[in-house]
């Protein structure tokens, strides 16, 4: 017999409500800060590697402990914003994938849960199509189209021909 009910763990609507009304208020607190970037910007502007994160620390090291050495050019200050808002967006952003890998796995326990209790009801519905019971004939054969048949055979048409 398969294992059911790996996730019991339900909210309540209470739960859910203050988990939604939390997720617009975040959605609203950034939404200043949130850019939608499209493929073409994405190419153009690429993302930070882990060497060039190394790069941009020890400029910024080098700026903190011997700023005479630092390039006047530079908006020094607007470099030290940038630097504290990817630091920080670094951090929401793995505390959010933390949470949506914890999500997910949630989410897989209750998918599994419910396919197996909708095979099982499947194989209930098939006994009862098999006992002449009404209305089980109708729902067996609505359910069947989401069992592809796997088993073919090949006739001759379909094996591949020899070389002459």
């Amino acid at each position: 017999m398969a294992l059911t009910n790996l996730n019991n763990t339900h909210l309540t609507a209470e739960q859910l409500s203050a988990a939604q009304t939390s997720l617009t208020s975040l959605e609203d607190a950034l939404a200043i800060i949130t850019v939608n970037l499209t493929p073409e910007d994405r190419q153009k502007y690429g993302s930070i590697n882990e060497q060039s994160k190394l790069l941009v620390n020890k400029v910024a090291d080098y700026r903190k402990n011997q700023p005479a050495l630092s390039a006047s050019e530079i908006d020094w200050e607007e470099f030290n914003r940038d630097l504290t808002s990817r630091q920080n967006y670094e951090g929401f952003i793995a505390r959010l994938e933390s949470l949506i890998t914890r999500l997910k796995g949630a989410k897989t326990l209750h998918d599994y849960d419910n396919y197996q209790a909708a095979l099982t009801d499947y194989a209930y519905t098939a006994y009862k199509a098999g006992t002449a019971s009404p209305g089980f004939e109708i729902k067996q054969n609505d359910l069947k189209q989401f069992f592809a048949k796997s088993i073919s055979t090949k006739t001759d048409e379909t094996l591949p021909k020899e070389n002459k």
